[in-house]
C-alpha cells in the first residue's frame, strides 16, 4: 500500500472508532441495514459507551465530532447544509451541533498575536484580558487598546487557534481519501459529488482561516447596512488584523437568548423578532450577501434595542439571477401557477434537460396545495424551500449549495425569531423587505433601467411597461393578500407528503451507511491488502 495512504487511512479508522464509541453508528442506522451494516453494527457495538440510550442523536454526534477536533467540527458544520449528501435527519441532527472546544492557553493567544502583527503585544494592546470564547478556529478575548489621541477603549480580539491550518491540512488530505473511495465503490453516488464536496469543504475552510477576510466581510456588511434601522455590525480596528488576528469593537450589548434581560430591559420582543427576519431578508435580497450563521450566540442587543451580529466567518451570496429566482418562484406559489413556477426552474438550468415540465409542476403543486389556507404564521419559508430543495433527487437536478446554505440559514432565523415571537407571522414581516426589492428589480423602472445599457432596447421595453408594471403588482399583492388571508390546507395532500417524508428519511441514512462500509473495506485493504 502507498505510504502517503496510511496516514489518512489510519486517522479516518480513528474517526470510526469515535463514531461508534459515542453510539453515532448504531443512531444514525435504518430500520433494516443491509448485511455488511449489521457487521458494522455488531463491532460498533463492543467499542460503544454505555448509558447512551437516553442521550439524544444530536447531542450524540456533537459530542463525537468535537472530540475528534476542528477538521470534523467544521465537516459537521458544512455537512448541515447539505441534505442531499447525508439525508435530512442527519442534516437537522448536524444543524444543533455546537462548536465547543476548549480555549488555548492565553500565553500563546499572546504569542500568535505578537508574529502575527510582528510588534511586541505591549505596543498594541494596553491589556489583554483570559479567552471569553472558544471555537474550532479560534477564539475571542477582550482587550483594551490606546487611540491617538490618548483615549482608551474596549475591542475584542478574535485569535486562530495555534496549529489549526497544519491540522485542517491533515485531515482534508483523509476526507479526500474516503470521497475518492465513496465515488469508486458505488458510481451512483457521482451524483452527489462527493470530490466537489470536498474541494468546496476545503476551500470555506481555507477561507475561514484567514481572518483578514471576515474582517473585509465585516467592511461589506457595515457598507451594506449603514442606512438600515435596528441593524449594525461591529468596527474593524485594521490597524491590529491580520491573517491569524482580526480586532473589532467591543460589543456591550446583551444576548439575544437571554430572554428574561431584554424584557427587563424594556425591550420590545416582538418588534426585536420583525428586526431579525427583515435585516436577514434584506441583505440577502436586496444586497445578495448574508450571515449564513445567524445563531442566537452571534446577535447581540444594544440598550436601545438595535440588532448587532459578530461573527462573519460564514457568509452567503447570491447573484441576481438566484434573487430573481427566488422571488419568481414565490410568486408563483403565491399564484398558485406552478406551471410558471416549473418554468422558472428550467430556465435558470436547475432542471436537467429530458425532464418535463409538467411533470416537475406536479411535484410542486405537491408542495404548494396544503399550505392553501393554513394561517400564515404557521406557515414556514425555511420549510417552503427545503421541500422545494427535496426534489433534487428525484428530477435528478445538480445540487445548488449558495441556495441551500439560505434555506439552512433561514431556519437558524426563523427559530431565532419565532423564540422572541412564538405567534410570529413571517408572511406579514416579511412582506416590506419583499415588495420593496420586487418593485425596484422586477418592475418597469428597473427594466427601463437594463434596457438603457443596452443599445435599441428601450423601444421594446416601453412596449413591454403594462405588463411589467402588471406583473410586479400582482407579484406584490399576491404576498400581502397571502400574508392577510393565508391559504388553504389539504389534508390528503399533507399525508401523502408525510408519507412521501418518511420514505426520504429512510433513504437519508444511505450516504451515511456507503461511507461507513467503505471505511471497512478500506481498514481490511490496510491490514491484508
Amino acid at each position: 500500500m502507498p505510504g502517503g495512504i496510511v496516514g489518512p487511512t489510519l486517522r479516518l479508522l480513528r474517526a470510526g472508532f469515535v463514531l461508534a464509541r459515542e453510539g453515532v453508528l448504531r443512531a444514525m442506522a435504518p430500520p433494516d441495514p443491509p448485511p455488511a451494516g449489521r457487521v458494522l453494527l455488531a463491532l460498533a457495538s463492543l467499542v460503544e459507551r454505555r448509558g447512551l440510550g437516553e442521550v439524544d442523536r444530536g447531542d450524540r454526534v456533537s459530542e463525537a465530532l468535537n472530540r475528534l477536533g476542528p477538521s470534523y467540527v467544521k465537516l459537521g458544520q458544512f455537512l448541515a447544509t447539505r441534505p442531499d449528501v447525508v439525508g435530512r435527519a442527519m442534516a437537522r441532527d448536524l444543524e444543533a451541533l455546537q462548536d465547543r472546544l476548549a480555549s488555548f492557553p492565553l500565553e500563546d493567544a499572546k504569542a500568535s498575536i505578537e508574529r502575527a502583527l510582528q510588534r511586541p503585544l505591549e505596543e498594541v494592546f494596553v491589556e489583554l484580558g483570559p479567552p471569553v470564547a472558544a471555537a474550532s478556529i479560534a477564539q475571542v478575548h477582550k482587550a483594551t487598546v490606546r487611540d491617538r489621541d490618548g483615549e482608551l477603549r474596549d475591542v475584542a480580539v478574535k485569535v486562530l487557534r495555534p496549529g489549526v491550518e497544519a491540522r485542517f491540512r491533515r485531515d482534508l488530505d483523509s476526507f479526500y481519501l474516503a470521497a475518492r473511495l465513496i465515488e469508486r465503490l458505488v458510481p451512483w453516488t457521482r451524483r452527489l459529488r462527493p470530490l466537489a464536496v470536498a474541494d468546496t469543504l476545503a476551500r470555506s475552510v481555507r477561507l475561514e482561516m484567514d481572518l483578514r477576510l471576515e474582517a473585509a466581510a465585516l467592511s461589506e456588511m457595515a457598507e451594506n447596512t449603514r442606512g438600515d434601522p435596528a441593524f449594525r455590525v461591529p468596527a474593524v480596528d485594521w490597524e491590529r488584523t491580520a491573517k491569524q488576528v482580526l480586532t473589532m469593537a467591543w460589543i456591550d450589548g446583551t444576548k439575544v437568548a437571554n430572554l428574561a434581560a431584554l424584557e427587563a430591559q424594556g425591550i420590545d420582543l416582538v418588534a426585536l423578532s420583525r428586526v431579525v427576519i427583515q435585516s436577514f431578508l434584506r441583505h440577502a435580497m436586496r444586497d445578495g450577501f448574508f450571515h449564513a450563521d445567524m445563531h442566537q450566540g452571534n446577535l447581540f442587543v444594544d440598550p436601545d434595542g438595535t440588532l448587532v451580529a459578530v461573527d462573519f466567518g460564514i457568509m452567503g451570496r447570491l447573484n441576481e439571477a438566484e434573487r430573481r429566482f427566488l422571488a419568481e418562484i414565490l410568486f408563483g406559489f403565491i399564484r398558485r401557477d406552478y406551471l410558471r413556477t416549473a418554468e422558472v426552474h428550467f430556465e435558470a438550468g436547475y432542471v436537467p434537460e429530458g425532464q418535463e415540465v409538467e411533470v416537475f409542476a406536479q411535484a410542486l403543486r405537491a408542495i404548494g396545495e396544503p399550505l392553501r389556507d393554513r394561517p400564515a404564521r404557521e406557515i414556514s419559508m425555511a420549510h417552503l424551500l427545503n421541500q422545494l430543495f427535496e426534489y433534487t433527487e428525484v428530477f435528478d437536478m445538480k445540487t445548488q449549495p449558495r441556495l441551500i446554505l439560505l434555506q439552512k440559514t433561514m431556519v437558524v432565523v426563523e427559530g431565532v425569531a419565532r423564540t422572541l415571537d412564538p405567534d410570529l407571522d413571517i408572511w406579514t414581516t416579511s412582506e416590506p423587505v419583499v415588495r420593496d426589492w420586487i418593485e425596484r428589480n422586477l418592475g418597469p423602472a428597473a427594466k427601463l433601467g437594463e434596457a438603457a445599457a443596452s443599445a435599441g432596447a428601450v423601444g421594446g421595453a416601453l412596449m413591454n411597461l403594462p405588463k411589467l408594471a402588471g406583473r410586479a403588482e400582482a407579484i406584490a399583492a399576491g404576498f400581502a393578500d397571502m400574508a392577510r388571508h393565508g391559504l388553504r390546507l389539504d389534508d390528503d395532500t399533507v399525508r401523502a407528503l408525510a408519507r412521501a417524508e418518511a420514505r426520504e428519511n429512510r433513504r437519508g441514512h444511505v450516504p451515511l451507511w456507503i461511507g461507513a462500509g467503505a471505511l471497512v473495506i478500506l481498514a481490511l485493504h490496510v491490514l491484508f491488502g
